[in-house]
């Protein structure tokens, strides 16, 4: 499985399912025993975000950071919390962006204090795409897409994450048929492929190598589903 910097940065496009994977992924990193901060990073979009995931991360020891007015009807673009100093603390930090560039724009605040820590090999930007959603459906939109979140985060991406899903609809050959995609987006963007990502309740394509698989479960819910359901007690994520 991709091992994770010190500061794993996870953007994409709205619907790419990075709240899903940042979530999973804090899960995960949560059974070293290190300690694990997840930063809600997301000003634009008011569902779907790790923040929605307080008290479950709280029972595995995982710190979250959202903005004060997160999860509620007076969502606000506002942070008030020192990124900087979260970086600097021992640990893991995984920070998950807002979709599209204009959520990489807020990001683009901190990317001199983030840029330091890339320069020393401490972080990872990771972009995670999903073949099934609009506008990266094939390698060159999604490569341009890409590039337009760079530019707004005054920040280089370093790795992709397949992600490629339909929620609970997702099948083995959906994943499998994204493979050969990002292979091109790859070779266009010359970034390397930290992952593939296979819900837990799929069978993983025999063509995924098994150092390149990260099983997830389905953490994000629907808006109108219970959010004290999206993560249960046993809820384990497997590598």
């Amino acid at each position: 499985m991709y091992q994770p910097k010190k500061i794993t940065v996870v953007t994409g496009h709205f619907g790419s399912g990075k709240t899903n994977f940042s979530a999973a992924l804090a899960l995960e990193l949560a059974k070293s025993g290190r300690p694990v901060t997840v930063v809600d990073f997301d000003l634009v979009n008011p569902y779907f975000r790790t923040a929605d995931f307080k008290e479950a991360f709280a029972r595995r020891g995982i710190t979250l950071r959202a903005p004060d007015y997160a999860n509620t009807n007076v969502d606000i673009p506002s942070v008030q919390f020192d990124l900087g100093g979260l970086a600097a603390q021992d640990g893991y930090l995984i920070i998950d962006v807002g979709g599209d560039e204009d959520g990489a724009v807020a990001l683009g605040r901190y990317s001199h204090v983030l840029n330091s820590y890339a320069e020393t090999g401490e972080l990872d930007m990771l972009a995670v795409v999903s073949f099934r959603r609009y506008l990266t459906r094939t390698a060159g939109d999604a490569a341009q897409y890409l590039a337009g979140i760079e530019r707004a985060s005054r920040m280089k991406l370093t790795h992709l994450v397949n992600n490629t899903n339909l929620g609970m609809e997702t099948t083995a050959e959906m994943i499998a048929e994204s493979l050969p995609k990002c292979a091109a987006l790859s070779e266009l963007t010359g970034l390397p492929v930290a992952c593939v990502t296979v819900p837990d309740f799929v069978t993983p394509p025999a063509e995924i190598p098994a150092e390149k698989l990260f099983r997830v479960p389905v953490l994000v819910r629907l808006p109108w589903m219970p959010k004290s359901a999206a993560i249960s007690d046993d809820t384990e994520t497997a590598s």
